[in-house]
């Protein structure tokens, strides 16, 4: 999940929790020099991603596919560059003091049906994902719990109050495309299309299969003043689901797409179409801690975490390409660095495993285990978005489990299938399912708070409250002031085996006959293509 995949309305996904944030200033070359190109006007660039995208409202839908959608018909406030340095978009100024937050709006953005963008339209928009009853899974990871909005057209000032402070509330915002006064009237018109400011617009939907957008004429307030009328701007942008890696990866070396998000063994037939890379969590496990759930027992989560390898499983996961998960916030630009929450795991090992499950009261019953005549077992669900890596981990795990004696049922799924069990209270107790932010406030809502069935994001019932304590006190910390007390708190959740993160990799999106830049999905404004 790109929060990689988080939930469409109560059903939604992170995308595979790959990166969902930033900008990252560098040149997609599509394996040659830019420095001589020769651009192609009026053609057709083909991204392909690897799950279905679903509703295009793009405040119901945080996966790495509605992300990488939403960039082409919605604008943010602010931007944010791969370093974290904020710079122009809707908003062209901006102030953070304490609790008040104020964005004087730029006085030229027209809608996609050519009305003006006004503070009080901005303001629609912040209200919209306040409010609990709508289910935004932006609320409290991009878009502070209880804030309030205030507009001034005359002005043309949006100022908001935060109900407590949010040290990187701006880098927040900078994540939050934009909906018109059409869309946020009727949000019907934003599920199979768009009412934004954005660089494209909606042109056709196909679902699971593509998604079309024809370019906007007259555009020039993205990033850094990008426009749509520079030479090698695409007419058309076709978002083909791909959910295969082999047949990403052959139809960017046919030229069929134009970019790609390969993360498996294909990669290395890739080499020499590398066009940018961003860091990832690509492994992490949850636990759910609903009532009745085996899992809800913090005794059988560190059983489980001790059984397993995390050092094989890390290798295995990312195809031999990536390391340890150190901290939870890692896609670029992240805010904090530093974290190593590995020392906070227990000590691992079959026999370690045993004894924590002896210890709680759990006992042998034939080859397993029981507790008040129920046997030990558990629903286990990975993304199938995590690819042939994925798999092979999950297998992994499920002989580990077994060996100890657990009873493991475990299913595949895509991405949006897994975000629909996840926040739809749906049947499991494991499921790997990396969240990717860019700041650890980000995963707040996530870690604390109600569940989906109480219009809160927090989908396995985690309830820490070491960890609690350390995120109200970073909280209340300004900028990377907090991000000493962010990594206290990852470690509390980690020791409690709340969440396991496991694996992070440097995953590359690969490009051929075009220039693009972006982290995990692409900046529209930066697409080229070339002859």
């Amino acid at each position: 999940m790109t929060l990689r995949d988080l939930p469409r309305g109560r059903r939604g996904a992170a995308a595979i929790g790959l990166p969902l944030v930033g900008v990252l200033a560098l040149a997609g070359c599509a394996g040659g020099s830019n420095a001589e190109a020769e651009y192609a006007d009026g053609g057709t660039f083909v991204y392909a991603i690897g799950t279905d995208i679903g509703s295009l409202d793009p405040h119901l839908g945080a996966t790495s596919a509605a992300f990488a959608a939403s960039k082409f018909t919605y604008d943010p406030l602010v931007n944010m560059d791969s370093e974290g340095d904020l710079s122009s978009g809707l908003a062209d100024e901006w102030a953070v003091d304490g609790t008040t937050v104020t964005f004087t709006l730029r006085d030229d953005v027209t809608c996609s049906d050519g009305s003006e963008f006004t503070a009080t339209t901005a303001k629609g928009n912040i209200e919209f994902i306040a409010d609990p009853a709508n289910a935004s899974p932006f609320l409290g990871a991009f878009v502070p719990v209880g804030v309030t909005a205030e507009a001034d057209d005359a002005a043309g000032t949006l100022t908001l109050t935060l109900a407590t402070p949010a040290p990187f509330v701006v880098e927040g915002l900078a994540q939050v495309g934009m909906v018109c006064d059409a869309g946020l009237a009727d949000r019907s018109l934003l599920v199979e299309g768009a009412d934004g400011t954005g660089p494209y617009t909606v042109a056709e939907v196909a679902s699971n299969d593509h998604y079309s957008y024809d370019v906007r004429e007259g555009y020039d307030w993205g990033p850094d003043g990008a426009t749509t009328a520079e030479p090698g701007t695409p007419a058309v942008v076709e978002l083909r689901v791909v959910p295969n890696e082999t047949t990403a990866a052959n139809l960017l070396l046919s030229g069929d797409v134009n970019a790609a998000l390969v993360i498996g063994p294909d990669a290395e037939r890739l080499t020499g179409k590398e066009a940018f890379d961003n860091q990832a969590i690509t492994g992490e496990a949850w636990f759910n801690q609903a009532d009745g759930r085996a899992t809800a027992d913090v005794a059988v989560r560190t059983a489980l975490a001790q059984a397993l390898d995390l050092d094989e499983l890390a290798n295995v996961i990312t195809s031999g390409t990536g390391t340890r998960a150190t901290q939870l916030a890692v896609a670029a630009p992240a805010a904090c660095v530093g974290g190593d929450l590995t020392s906070a795991l227990p000590e691992s090992g079959a026999e370690d495993a045993a004894a924590s499950l002896e210890a709680a009261g759990w006992t042998k019953s034939g080859d397993g285990w029981e507790k008040d005549g129920a046997p030990l077992a558990i629903t286990f669900i990975h993304d199938s978005a995590l690819g042939t890596g994925g798999a092979a981990a999950a297998e992994l795990a499920v002989a580990a489990w077994t060996d100890l004696g657990v009873q493991v049922e475990a299913s595949t799924m895509p991405t949006d299938e897994v975000s629909g069990v996840m926040f739809g209270g749906g049947d499991w107790d494991v499921i790997w399912e990396p969240l990717n932010v860019n700041t650890p406030d980000q995963l707040l809502g996530f870690l604390t708070g109600a569940g989906p069935a109480d219009g809160g994001v927090n989908f396995a019932s985690i309830a820490n409250a070491d960890y609690e304590a350390a995120a109200n006190e970073a909280m209340a910390l300004v900028g990377t002031d907090s991000c000493d007390t962010w990594f206290e708190a990852e470690q509390a959740l980690v020791s409690n085996v709340d969440v396991l993160p496991f694996a992070s990799s440097v995953l590359t999106v690969f490009g051929s006959g075009a220039e693009f830049e972006g982290t995990d999905s692409i900046e529209p404004t930066s697409i080229r293509l070339l002859q």
